[in-house]
């Protein structure tokens, strides 16, 4: 069976523009498929394509089973729904945008999966976040310092350099991705 590919790294690296360039990048018929993430955030005009939950519409669908990994960060709650296991056992590479704390708390994972940590200069991380206008200076300092941490609990990760133009890192990405679909069996 095809594995997870757990995409993580530091708020403003720019994981969804990697997800969203390598999604628009597929061909037909490449079986990978980026798994969308339930969050209690409203929908916002840019950024992450994602489905908004309430608190109570979120812990209803935990309680009941229906997510494959669920974890809070920066004070939400975030969900991968367990239509991801369908996929993959239809052939398909699962691409998760997750998060270094909670695939830290993951036991090894016999389904298969593969880590990649999406990392940025510190220049360019700051620029982005900067850019992004969401947070102050001493928001975005406690960013910088989060993302100078690389340890996820002492695993094989595959690091992406995401500091230059998206079209490198995006080629880069989506290599992978073919590789890891073309094999269906986790590295």
């Amino acid at each position: 069976m095809p594995p997870f590919v757990y995409v993580m790294g530091p708020s403003g690296v720019g994981k969804d523009s990697l997800l969203r360039f390598a999604r628009d990048a597929l061909q037909p018929g490449e079986k990978i498929a980026f798994a969308h993430r339930y969050i209690t955030r409203p929908m916002a005009q840019e950024g992450e394509n994602h489905i908004a939950l309430s608190e109570s519409e979120f812990e209803a669908r935990r309680e009941a089973g229906l997510f494959s990994f669920a974890w809070t960060a920066h004070g939400f709650r975030y969900g991968i729904g367990v239509e991801v296991e369908l996929w993959r056992q239809a052939g398909f590479a699962v691409v998760l945008n997750g998060s270094r704390e909670h695939f830290r708390s993951l036991p090894p994972y016999t389904g298969g999966m593969i880590p990649v940590l999406d990392t940025a200069s510190p220049e360019a991380l700051a620029s982005r976040l900067a850019a992004r206008g969401r947070e102050g200076r001493s928001a975005i300092a406690e960013r910088l310092e989060r993302a100078k941490e690389l340890d996820i609990g002492g695993r094989s990760i595959i690091l992406l350099d995401n500091s230059g133009p998206l079209e490198e890192a995006g080629r880069r990405f989506l290599e992978l991705l073919r590789d890891v679909a073309a094999r269906r069996t986790s590295v």
